[in-house]
């Protein structure tokens, strides 16, 4: 499973970046979302095929 919480950023950058416009956090949302529903359709379609057992 993908982290989500992996970032190579410096704290300092960090912690001196002004905030995230509340226009910027719902459009990264709506990403989020649409990425999580693309895999959950991918695995149920998988698993109308009968694909069976998910293999890792």
């Amino acid at each position: 499973m993908k982290s989500n919480y992996s970032n190579a950023a410096q704290l300092k950058d960090l912690m001196t970046a002004p905030p995230m416009s509340a226009a910027q956090h719902a459009q990264v949302m709506r990403k989020r979302i649409e990425q999580r529903r693309m895999v959950e359709e991918a695995r149920e379609l998988k698993k109308a095929l009968g694909w069976g057992i998910d293999r890792r």
